[in-house]
């Protein structure tokens, strides 16, 4: 008899909030399935007008957000919240100063990004320095940065981190010095190994030339060395050699034609004196 009063009576009722529930969760699958093709879309449209792909991915991952808020706002409403979702509008300023406060981080990274995006320090591929922490920038997203580092890692930094410190791109204009020194044992042909240096490193695959070519010459008369600096550039966009690569092989093409000519490149030398003449032990 039980059975037959809920079949009759909280049966519909049941039958009627299943239904609205189910209808209230498609609806807010299908916002969440348009938010990511619209995201899809706008990236690749944006990428083809500005030619930027930070900015592209930053402004499609907003346009993907306000999709899925205004799908929740309809879903509250199917489910017959819509005085919750009024109020919310209604009170929207005071919500606001309290959320604002209680979210202040996030939002401060949000804003850091948006300036981020359109200022555009940086861009995807660039390798960047944040607070000693290294990498070349993959994304910028709506509350960090993502970098890879030398060794791997992932590293996200809040925009507003970024936002408040010191930036240092090492590849915003497409190039990079380098630079070595050499230490020449004294009475050695100065002047002979700078010309030698010269003409050998400018056949290393990678060192720039014309406009950016390589500089010698003499920076200090050190301890047991005469000390010739090395300096260089690379082109940071040419991806077909790393910047590790061409300083090592340019270090080691110096040290080759140096060595063939006879040039010695000694270690420190230490100098013991014996003023009071007696023998020294040695154990």
């Amino acid at each position: 008899m039980k059975e037959l009063e809920f079949f009759a009576t909280d049966w519909p009722t049941l039958k009627n909030g299943l239904l609205v529930a189910g209808v209230a969760l498609g609806v807010f699958l299908l916002f969440v399935f348009f938010a990511r093709k619209s995201k899809t879309f706008l990236r690749v449209r944006l990428i083809k007008r500005m030619d930027d792909d930070l900015l592209a991915n930053f402004l499609a991952g907003i346009a993907s957000a306000l999709v899925i808020l205004a799908g929740l706002l309809i879903v509250l409403r199917i489910i017959g919240l819509s005085g919750v979702v009024s109020g919310l509008l209604a009170g929207a300023g005071i919500s606001a100063f309290i959320i604002g406060f209680a979210l202040k981080d996030i939002g401060e990274n949000f804003l850091a990004g948006i300036i981020l995006a359109f200022k555009r320090p940086f861009r995807v591929g660039d390798l960047v320095d944040i607070i000693g922490m290294r990498g070349q920038v993959l994304t910028l997203n709506l509350r960090d940065t993502q970098i890879k580092t030398a060794d791997g890692k992932d590293v996200f930094i809040p925009n507003g981190v970024i936002l408040k410190n010191p930036l240092t791109n090492f590849t915003i204009d497409g190039f990079l010095r380098y630079d070595f020194i050499i230490g020449l044992d004294y009475g050695s042909d100065y002047q002979g190994a700078v010309e030698l240096i010269q003409s050998s490193i400018i056949l290393v695959p990678g060192v720039l030339q014309g406009v950016k070519s390589p500089n010698v010459w003499v920076v200090d008369l050190a301890e047991s060395t005469l000390n010739i600096q090395v300096t260089f550039w690379v082109d940071t966009f040419e991806r077909s050699i790393s910047d590790a690569v061409v300083k090592s092989n340019a270090i080691i093409k110096v040290l080759t034609v140096l060595e063939k000519a006879g040039y010695n490149m000694p270690a420190k030398i230490i100098e013991l004196k014996n003023h009071q003449g007696k023998s020294l032990k040695t154990s």
